[in-house]
């Protein structure tokens, strides 16, 4: 049995963890971190995957796009600043009320719209890169 890496060991990489955390999870919410990784990844593909607070999946490009979180009855994409992102789709469905971040819970047997979900991350790149490059030209 392959043994899986444990936040206490340093030298395992974020992707190492996220793929020990979905095989950990062992069910609908495994498959489905797995999916929206995927997808995640096919809208960006130079995101970067890190490890935060104890155990949480973030994507990350010129700062942190979402994150990945796992509840008992849903997988929860937070977007740092889903709120100044444009939803036509209306994919944020949780942490509506907020300033800043917003929400996406994916409930078991929920239809994911792939190419919805791929434009939100792209302008959720977008955003970041924008906000990166304008404090490097204040600098």
């Amino acid at each position: 049995m392959k043994s899986r890496p444990t936040e206490k060991q340093t030298d395992a990489s974020p992707s190492d963890l996220i793929d020990a955390r979905i095989e950990e999870l062992a069910d609908w919410r495994g498959e489905m971190l797995t999916r929206v990784r995927k997808l995640i990844k096919q809208a960006d593909p130079k995101v970067i995957e890190t490890w935060k607070w104890r155990g949480v999946p973030v994507w990350e490009h010129d700062g942190i796009i979402c994150t990945g979180e796992t509840y008992k009855a849903a997988v929860k994409l937070t977007f740092a600043k889903g709120a100044s992102l444009d939803d036509p789709s209306r994919l944020f469905n949780a942490s509506l009320d907020g300033n800043a971040r917003r929400a996406i819970d994916i409930h078991e047997g929920d239809k994911i719209n792939e190419a919805a979900l791929k434009a939100l991350i792209r302008a959720a790149v977008a955003l970041n890169v924008s906000k990166s490059r304008a404090k490097r030209g204040k600098s």
